[in-house]
């Protein structure tokens, strides 16, 4: 029986471990060093270092206008995807799992359908389905929302659901309600409190994969409502120093987003207790 079955791993596997990770951590952020140096380069086509740094090449990004704009457009569409794919998704994960067990497994194909079908078809559908209304929700942010709810669906279901699985949400419910708590005040106060770090964890690759999306956006709303991503691959096609400051701006703006979130969530857990639960009867 080889010693190792069940005790320490070799050497030789903790080594292929290591080389893995640093292989994998190599491989995520030379690109991003790469694009850096590019964005800040004075030229760098003829050696194989940049033969000089500046930062006007984010100067002239910053200075424009339409730079804010569009990064405004985007936050603003991340930001109400987000909310009302919660608004959406949590009341329904929490119903399913404590009084229609029997819909999960609808609701399990209804979150895996996004990855089966590309934006452009979605956006093609949507187009063709509104097509015939007056007026111009077709080419509005409301339509643009509601098919990033869609296409990020199982980012946002299938935490909740996670973090729902992992409570007792019957016994909860019928002591938020054994002490006069409404429906919605122990789903309100008892249950989402409970369930914070799958609300995070949801929102933030929501918001991620609204902030960069770009078929959809540039099909729907194209130059009528310009998101960043938009913007960044305009600056692709003329000067790749500008975009490559943008890719960047994009890429700090996400992780600044996300770190704020994850750092306003990483309190001390809040969980219901019976001198609050008390609070409903009173109210």
């Amino acid at each position: 029986m080889n010693n190792h079955a069940f005790g320490k791993p070799s050497s030789s596997t903790a080594f292929a471990r290591i080389t893995v990770i640093i292989v994998f951590l190599l491989f995520m952020i030379v690109p991003i060093v790469a694009t850096g140096l590019f964005s800040i380069s004075t030229r760098w086509d003829r050696s194989l270092w940049p033969e000089g740094f500046t930062m006007q090449w984010w100067s002239k990004v910053v200075e424009k206008r339409a730079f804010r704009t569009t990064l405004t457009n985007s936050l603003t569409v991340s930001i109400a995807t987000v909310l009302l794919s919660l608004a959406l998704v949590a009341p329904t994960a929490y119903w399913a799992h404590t009084k229609l067990p029997r819909a999960k497994p609808l609701l399990e194909i209804l979150a895996i359908i996004p990855f089966g079908f590309p934006a452009v078809v979605l956006a093609l559908g949507l187009i063709r389905f509104y097509g015939g209304m007056s007026g111009s929700f077709v080419s509005s942010p409301v339509l643009l929302v509601c098919a990033y709810v869609a296409i990020t669906l199982p980012f946002m279901y299938r935490p909740i659901m996670n973090a729902l699985e992992t409570l007792d949400t019957g016994l909860m419910t019928e002591a938020a309600g054994s002490l006069g708590a409404a429906e919605y005040q122990t789903f309100l106060f008892v249950i989402l409190p409970n369930i914070r770090s799958g609300i995070v964890n949801g929102s933030l690759l929501v918001f991620s994969a609204a902030f960069v999306e770009f078929a959809l956006a540039n099909l729907l709303v194209g130059t009528r409502f310009k998101t960043f991503p938009m913007y960044l691959v305009e600056f692709t096609r003329f000067d790749g120093r500008q975009a490559s400051a943008l890719a960047l701006i994009s890429f700090a703006c996400a992780w600044m987003i996300s770190l704020a979130v994850l750092s306003s969530s990483t309190g001390k857990r809040r969980v219901s207790s019976p001198k609050k639960q008390r609070r409903f009867a009173a109210r």
